[in-house]
């Protein structure tokens, strides 16, 4: 079952894989994911770590809170869907060239 497999290697495939975590960790702060809302008039701006940076709320909104609320609900939802997703891709991308069998 484990035929091929590179134990001696295994260390440095965990160090590989600690180093490329931490990369991406500090990449996605600066990256920026935007979900739009009611047509644009609601704008959700997060990172990739999922943290809201920046909320923009069109003029046009301020006289109907509760459809405010609504759209700005489904808006950020949708942001931190866009994150999430983004997390998923990075932590895939972080097993690519590494091969516990040492056969690189």
């Amino acid at each position: 079952m484990f035929e091929g497999l590179d134990l001696k290697n295994m260390g440095k495939m965990v160090e590989q894989m600690q180093e490329k975590a931490q990369d991406i960790q500090e990449q996605s702060k600066n990256i920026a994911l935007t979900a739009k809302g009611g047509g644009g008039l609601i704008e959700v701006t997060v990172n990739g770590t999922g943290e809201v940076t920046d909320i923009s709320i069109d003029d046009l909104m301020m006289d109907d809170k509760t459809s405010m609320q609504i759209m700005l609900i489904s808006t950020v939802n949708e942001a931190l869907k866009m994150a999430e997703a983004n997390k998923k891709s990075q932590a895939m991308s972080m097993f690519s060239g590494i091969n516990p069998f040492g056969t690189n």
